[in-house]
């Protein structure tokens, strides 16, 4: 793409690799926001935006572009995040819906659930190329550029305090954040590299497993991922996510294992009815296609609802597992109609003002 900025486009970002815990020492630490990461570029009144796979995000909101012209500056490219804030924390559910090829349903989006941007890290200001800048210089810098910037545009708090960044983990939560980014405040900006750390919310949960899919690699042989479900108050059994945490060898094992309970499944199976995927395209169901699903194969096999796992997740989008959850072990103890949506940790809503606020706070 030709255009006046600083650094053309696209560029990779930089990446994280996850830890169990925050690391001590020379780091800044950021709340790790749930949202799409972007990376903005602004050169007088042309604007691109970017996404983490190196596409242009742009044409999906189109509110940003004027904001980006008043209040970004010149010449500048910025790393980030594009949010929609709603009264309970992130929407990552709003953002999804602005992938959509009808630029009026777009637009009528943003005008009813606008988006906003997160800033934090500053690729080029003013012209000049800050990549091999140190982190702390770039965090410096970005704050002086940002020092009077205004909603829609954010600048995200930091701090270089291990005690707070520990606090932040527990306290953001409840505004839709999902962990901390902790940051080497000596390290240059390195894309595509993971040169950065995040620890992110992890907590357990025991599901029942109802059904399974083939591995792309073994269809017949090897388990590709198990399907979860929790039941809600009523005693319906829900599909909340799925979990594929496993070696080839542990794949051809279960494949094994769950055949008896294969015989039989769909007799009375809470979800025989989603088990033609082809008449349930617009439902999020196992077997369901979507627009997100992008031609993958969904097919299921369902099991008879006898099995119940323990999993780890990190946190909940509406009422399934944001990610794929990890696999932890089988629990014969546990009876499948336990396993209820009221095991799980509610964690308590903390305003997004407060947490945009916190920079000045923490420093």
């Amino acid at each position: 793409m030709a255009g006046d900025f600083p650094v053309e486009p696209p560029i990779e970002p930089m990446l994280a690799k996850a830890a169990d815990e925050l690391p001590a020492g020379p780091f800044l630490y950021e709340p790790k926001w749930d949202g799409f990461r972007a990376i903005a570029f602004r050169a007088g009144a042309e604007v691109y935006i970017q996404s983490r796979d190196l596409r242009p995000l742009d044409r999906y909101f189109p509110e940003l572009h004027d904001e980006f012209v008043r209040h970004l500056p010149d010449r500048s490219v910025l790393d980030g995040e594009i949010v929609i804030a709603a009264a309970h924390g992130l929407d990552f559910d709003a953002l999804q819906l602005r992938l959509h090829p009808a630029a009026s349903r777009v637009a009528k989006l943003a005008k009813e659930s606008p988006s906003s941007f997160v800033a934090f890290d500053a690729i080029a200001l003013d012209g000049r190329d800050l990549r091999e800048e140190p982190q702390a210089t770039r965090r410096q810098l970005l704050e002086a550029a940002l020092a009077t910037v205004v909603p829609p545009i954010h600048l995200t708090p930091a701090t270089y305090d291990v005690g707070v960044a520990v606090e932040w983990l527990s306290r953001f939560e409840g505004a839709g954040l999902d962990g901390v980014i902790a940051k080497p405040t000596g390290a240059a900006y390195q894309p595509g590299k993971r040169a950065m750390i995040k620890v992110k919310h992890a907590r357990t949960a025991d599901c029942v497993v109802a059904g399974f899919r083939w591995h792309k690699n073994g269809p017949e042989t090897m388990v590709g991922s198990l399907l979860l479900g929790l039941y809600d108050g009523r005693g319906t059994l829900h599909h909340v996510g799925v979990t594929s945490s496993f070696t080839v060898a542990r794949r051809r094992e279960l494949a094994s294992e769950l055949a008896p309970l294969r015989e039989g499944a769909l007799a009375g199976h809470p979800w025989r009815e989603w088990a033609d995927a082809s008449s349930h395209e617009s439902t999020r169901m196992p077997g369901g296609q979507s627009r997100w699903s992008a031609g993958k194969d969904l097919s299921w096999e369902p099991l008879r609802i006898a099995r119940v796992c323990e999993v780890k997740y990190d946190h909940m989008q509406g009422d399934r597992f944001r990610h794929a959850a990890i696999f932890l072990r089988w629990r014969p103890d546990k009876q499948p109609r336990d396993c209820r949506y009221d095991q799980l940790e509610v964690t308590t809503p903390y305003e997004l003002e407060k947490v945009f606020g916190a920079s000045r706070r923490a420093r």
